[in-house]
């Protein structure tokens, strides 16, 4: 077995126009003075790195290392979660998503697109350059806008839409292979990978490939209604990147898992700080450790509730404490007595 590295954070959330919050450096030094050994870093915010920059130049790419590791942190991985949403997009989606992109390709869907693919083919030589083994992504969504099929979905809609799914990112995914990437996606409502079963249909159409894999955040499953412990057995193999986040869904006579087109503090589900939500993370860790899981513990904050620098602080704690560090014996090897084949037969009466 191996202990889970961390306590890692999600930088994205915490990014903003005051210090310490407003460049990598000042960032990381606030996270480690919180016990925050990693830092996860949401490549679309130029305060953070240059994307590109990071992909063609190894020089560039150590000197953000180097900004972080004089922190005392390590990067534990990069994200285009922006980027990889605008690989697919149904129209109904343009105009929100449009703010993703730079303003040079808004309002071009096909070259909106082409950026995209082009940012996560970046991402797959950044992470490369940066020593990084994992990197975090969205898949995107042509298919969304029929999750609850009425009218029913016509026969074959299905199909084609993960087919279509399948050919723009198995381009991305080569690249992240030749880099030796594993690509994970974060399986979440509102993309066409949003539960165990769409990400088979994925795999399905992309051949199982073997970067093909997934960010493991429970808290999507809270709000689905999914058994996020037992997905761990099916997915184990897969799930080389894990964001720590709690949740809660407190269904009412009134609302249930659609939230009624409620703000999010007013929704039956609804994420929460670490600690503060359902979610059973004595259980999460204890199944990651006894799968070996080797990655990181990465806490992402998204809490209506809770100020962020409150839940950055307890959360540091919080993962600290749930981190298992894995034995290297068993209990009750005190009570060994010696094993070879003729004692083995003796025992057995053979």
């Amino acid at each position: 077995m191996k202990t889970i590295k961390g306590p890692g954070i999600f930088l994205a959330q915490f990014m903003g126009d005051k210090a310490p919050f407003n460049d990598l450096a000042s960032i990381c030094k606030w996270a480690a003075s919180l016990g925050f050994v990693g830092v996860q870093i949401p490549s679309w915010d130029a305060r953070c790195i240059d994307l590109k920059k990071a992909a063609e130049s190894k020089t560039y790419a150590d000197e953000i290392k180097g900004i972080v590791e004089s922190a005392g942190l390590k990067i534990t991985e990069l994200s285009t979660h922006l980027q990889g949403q605008l690989v697919a997009v149904h129209p109904a989606y343009d105009a929100q998503f449009d703010g993703f992109a730079p303003e040079s390709v808004r309002g071009n869907s096909k070259a909106r697109t082409a950026w995209a693919v082009d940012q996560l083919k970046y991402a797959a030589k950044a992470s490369a350059n940066l020593g990084l083994n994992a990197h975090a992504t969205f898949s995107g969504a042509l298919l969304w806008h029929t999750v609850y099929p009425w009218p029913q979905r016509p026969a074959g809609l299905v199909e084609t839409g993960f087919k279509e799914l399948a050919n723009r990112w198995l381009p991305i995914l080569n690249v992240f292979d030749e880099n030796g990437v594993d690509l994970c996606y974060e399986i979440h409502p509102g993309e066409d990978l949003h539960d165990g079963i769409s990400y088979e249909m994925f795999l399905e159409h992309t051949n199982n490939h073997k970067r093909a894999c997934l960010l493991y955040d429970p808290s999507h499953f809270v709000l689905q209604c999914l058994d996020y412990l037992t997905y761990i057995d099916h997915y184990h193999e897969r799930i080389k990147m894990f964001h720590v986040k709690d949740a809660e869904f407190n269904p009412t006579g009134k609302q249930g898992v659609y939230g009624g087109y409620q703000s999010w503090i007013n929704r039956a589900g609804r994420f929460r700080s670490l600690g503060d939500g359902q979610v059973d993370f004595a259980g999460i860790f204890s199944k990651l450790a006894s799968y070996d899981y080797d990655g990181w513990a990465v806490m992402e904050w998204e809490c209506a509730i809770k100020h962020p620098e409150d839940g950055a602080k307890e959360g540091a704690v919080f993962i600290k404490n749930k981190i298992i560090r894995v034995t290297e014996k068993a209990f009750d090897d005190f009570a060994g007595t010696g094993s070879d084949e003729a004692f083995n037969k003796k025992i057995l009466g053979i």
